[in-house]
């Protein structure tokens, strides 16, 4: 085993990719020499050169149109935003474009593009929107928010090496943060969710970095005699729904956690799943933990106000218990 950080994970998988496959291409703003935004990319142009790690123009909405293209002609390309946000101007290219392709050619392309786009880096307004559900409404994309360092890792080999569009979202604001990961090459396979911590009183399903978060509210809680089990997606479509189901069968209870706003979020979605395949198991109210419906603040002060946390967690959970 070997302590890397969270960025480091990602240009590791990066790295390693580049190395398998010529028909792997990375393209994105500041990529190249300058290492990308936050390092993620440092060091590749240098090692595979300017046609394999090559920067772009800042022109997003251009970048997805360009994906499709290599894909078609046989490239495997990993474009790279800086801010999630970005992806608003990638709309076109990436829904009516990359996702729908293979449909549209009945099989006849592969598609194996991955999109990475950064979230959670809190940069004011227009630079930290967590927009997943924006994406699980579309046909033919898979969509991955990792959590933990192992799992950025070998979800993100594993969405380079799909032959489906991928958009992965990695937390940013994990980036000093360290975990210890295997040595040797690993994949993770997509679609498949991870129970990050058994319970038997309630179950927490926790996106991105609010996996932490429900974690910590779950160590807190069992101070108090609460058993919490705490889901880990990994994998928003496919969404493992079984995961999911077969836990609040076992808990009858469901917190949802993200930090996305919670109106329309992606835990709506996976409340309405429990809603119509396993309400007969529910003993309370299913409940919601996400952002408000505002956009997100600059001054730091205003994030941590903002954004959802273990104290909230731990509140949700024992409402839900009675113990509010």
């Amino acid at each position: 085993m070997k302590k890397i950080g969270y960025i480091w994970a990602i240009n590791e998988a990066l790295r390693e990719e580049l190395g398998r496959d010529k028909s792997v291409i990375l393209v994105g703003e500041d990529v190249g020499i300058s290492g990308g935004a936050f390092s993620a990319t440092a060091k590749l142009q240098q090692e595979f050169g300017e046609k394999r790690v090559r920067d772009y123009p800042i022109s997003e909405a251009s970048l997805a149109h360009l994906a499709h293209g290599m894909a078609v002609g046989g490239l495997r390309p990993v474009i790279e935003l800086m801010f999630m946000d970005f992806l608003a101007n990638c709309m076109a290219g990436i829904v009516n474009g990359l996702a729908k392709a293979r449909y549209i050619s009945n099989g006849q392309y592969i598609i194996p593009v991955t999109i990475i786009a950064p979230i959670g880096v809190q940069a004011g307004p227009d630079h930290a929107s967590s927009l997943e559900s924006w994406f699980i409404h579309v046909p033919g994309l898979k969509v991955v928010m990792p959590s933990t360092i192992y799992d950025v890792k070998g979800l993100l080999k594993s969405s380079i090496r799909d032959n489906n569009p991928v958009l992965f979202l990695p937390h940013i604001a994990q980036l000093r943060h360290k975990e210890e990961i295997p040595e040797e090459e690993y994949t993770i396979p997509l679609g498949k969710a991870d129970i990050k911590r058994e319970g038997n009183d309630v179950t927490i399903v926790a996106l991105g970095r609010m996996v932490y978060a429900a974690l910590a509210a779950a160590d807190e809680l069992s101070s108090e005699g609460i058993s919490v089990e705490v889901v880990d997606p990994k994998t928003l479509v496919p969404l493992d729904k079984e995961a999911i189901l077969n836990s609040v069968k076992k808990t009858g209870k469901l917190v949802t956690v993200h930090e996305a706003v919670k109106t329309g979020g992606v835990g709506a979605e996976i409340a309405a799943i429990v809603a119509e395949e396993a309400f007969d198991y529910l003993d309370a109210p299913i409940v919601r933990v996400g952002a408000p419906f505002a956009p997100i603040a600059l001054a730091p002060s205003l994030i941590e106000a903002y954004l959802p946390n273990q104290k909230d967690i731990v509140s949700a959970v024992k409402r839900l218990l009675g113990r509010g």
